[in-house]
This record gives structure tokens, C-alpha cells and sequence, in this order.
């Protein structure tokens, strides 16, 4: 491995795996950065002791700035290539090697882990549902198809360090890294990683309100970079809808000649919600095409 690779690790209260992480990481980087993103416990301590430079955050300020402080700090230092991996030890770092191998080779800007290239019977089957849903609204936001853009464990190069400046300030990171940077023109490759669940400190939120938060986040990039899309297709699906009361009303009405209230406002409201949803859709993906132009 070159000499020309960092480690950046975002950690809070990873004291029981930082050490192991931070060790392992250093056999393939020339230097590890940690950023303790307002750890109560002895994360950033240990994180010393195992070797790494520890940036230390006084209040916890989400994984993305936390990554973009190591990022900063590794442009700072002249880095060429960056590696970013849990700290919780989800991710294994002798697997390294093979997210930097495409960068070096120059065939790659930004590589992904990916535990979906190979069969991988190891992650729950919840998870792997949860995942795949925002790998699919992922790509719908995206300019090319990535098989699992929750993978937080990644190599890139110093054109995507200079490209990203991340709106985000939790785990959508992920989502918003390949969107933004795919539309960039960025060459973005995956590669197969495993997958370590059995870990000491499990993830710190609540799967589903987890999950949530990411799909939230996404649905909201994907209105500000393909408006169209998200409100063209729920104008639609509400058009649709109104259109079937509509018809339900005019059935009854046409067997009864006795006009159904419930189903004939019903048909008015989805119908007015609908085209209003398209009509603004297409509003917007003017502006953004506008903009485009202007850039």
C-alpha cells in the first residue's frame, strides 16, 4: 500500500472497538484520522493510544460533519487518496486493499463497499429489506444504478475530497455522496465487501426511525435535483386515484341517479391535488434546467 492513503473514521462512543479498528487500519494507510464526534466515553483516548490523530468535536455533530472534519484535515495534509470506515468495527479493514486497488489504478474516483456484489448471508434480513429500499430511491436520484449506496465504507480520490461539500448532517451521507457526485460526472465503481454485524456496540438509533430519517432526507434530494420525478409521479398516482372515484360516482349516479357525495368530493380532491403536484413539478424542473444553464 502506498504511503499515500489516509484513514478517516468517524467515532462516537466506540471506546470498546476503536482501538482494534484504528490498529488493523493502520497495516494498509499511512496515517489513521479519527474524528470523536462528542464522545461521552474514552473513545478519543484510546484512538490516541492505538496511533491515530485524533480531531476531538465538543458537541456531537452528526457523521457528515464529523467526515467532512476528517476530510478537511487530510486535504490539509496532502493526501491523495482517503478510505472512510465505521469505527464501530462493522467494517473490516483488511478489505482496504481492495477499495483503494481501483484508484490507484486510476480506473475509479470513488469506490464503494458493497455487501450485495456476493452473497452475503450474514446480514438480517430486516436490514437487508430496509437497505435495499433506499439503495432503489437512492438511484432514482441518481445519474447511475449503485447495488448498495447505504455502504459506509468507501476510498476516494483527491477530485471527489475537492468536490464534496455535504448538506447533510447525519447517515444519508451515503445517498447524498453518490447523487451529488454521480451528476458530476464522477467514476464511481463498487466492490465486494463482507458484512460484520456481530459487533460490541450495535447501531446507536432505532432501525426503522433510522431508516426513516435516511428516505427522508433522500426524497427531499431527489425534489430539489429531479422535482419531475418525486412530484409528477405522486401527481399522477393521485390523478389516478381522483379519476377511479370519479368513475365509482358516476357508476352509482348512472344506476341510482343519485349523486354519492363521499366518493364524488373524494374525486375532486385528488384530482385538484394531482394536476396541482404535476403543474408544480413542472414548474420546478424548469427552474432547475434554468439553472443548470446558468452553471
Amino acid at each position: 500500500m502506498q504511503n499515500d492513503v489516509a484513514a478517516v473514521i468517524p467515532a462516537y462512543n466506540e471506546e470498546i472497538a476503536i482501538g482494534s479498528v484504528v490498529l488493523r487500519a493502520k497495516k494498509y494507510v499511512d496515517r489513521v484520522i479519527v474524528v470523536d464526534d462528542g464522545s461521552t466515553d474514552k473513545t478519543a483516548e484510546i484512538a490516541e493510544l492505538a496511533g491515530a490523530e485524533v480531531i476531538r468535536l465538543e458537541e456531537n455533530c452528526g457523521k457528515a460533519h464529523a467526515l467532512m472534519v476528517g476530510f478537511e484535515r487530510a486535504k490539509e495534509l496532502g493526501y491523495s487518496v482517503v478510505v472512510m470506515l465505521d469505527g464501530g468495527g462493522q467494517h473490516d479493514p483488511d478489505e482496504i486493499p481492495s477499495l483503494v486497488e481501483p484508484i490507484l489504478k486510476g480506473e475509479a474516483d470513488l469506490v464503494i463497499g458493497s455487501r450485495f456484489l456476493e452473497n452475503n448471508g450474514k446480514i438480517p434480513k430486516y436490514r437487508m429489506l430496509g437497505q435495499k429500499i433506499l439503495t432503489f430511491v437512492t438511484n432514482l436520484g441518481s445519474e447511475i444504478t449503485i447495488s448498495d449506496s447505504q455502504s459506509g465504507f468507501r476510498a476516494m480520490n483527491r477530485k471527489v475530497l475537492e468536490s464534496i461539500n455535504f448538506e447533510s448532517n447525519g447517515y444519508s451521507i451515503e445517498s447524498e455522496m453518490i447523487a451529488r457526485l454521480s451528476s458530476k460526472g464522477l467514476r464511481i465503481r463498487e466492490v465486494p465487501i463482507s458484512a460484520i454485524y456481530d459487533v460490541p456496540n450495535r447501531h446507536k438509533k432505532n432501525p426503522l426511525s433510522h431508516g426513516m430519517s435516511v428516505l427522508n432526507d433522500i426524497v427531499g434530494l431527489i425534489g430539489y435535483k429531479r422535482p419531475m420525478l418525486l412530484f409528477g409521479s405522486a401527481g399522477f398516482a393521485l390523478t389516478v386515484i381522483g379519476l377511479a372515484f370519479g368513475f365509482w360516482a358516476f357508476s352509482v349516479y348512472y344506476d341510482t341517479n343519485k349523486l354519492p357525495y363521499g366518493p364524488s368530493i373524494g374525486s375532486a380532491l385528488f384530482l385538484i391535488l394531482g394536476l396541482l403536484m404535476v403543474t408544480s413539478g413542472l414548474i420546478l424542473n424548469s427552474l432547475v434546467q434554468i439553472m443548470k444553464e446558468h452553471k
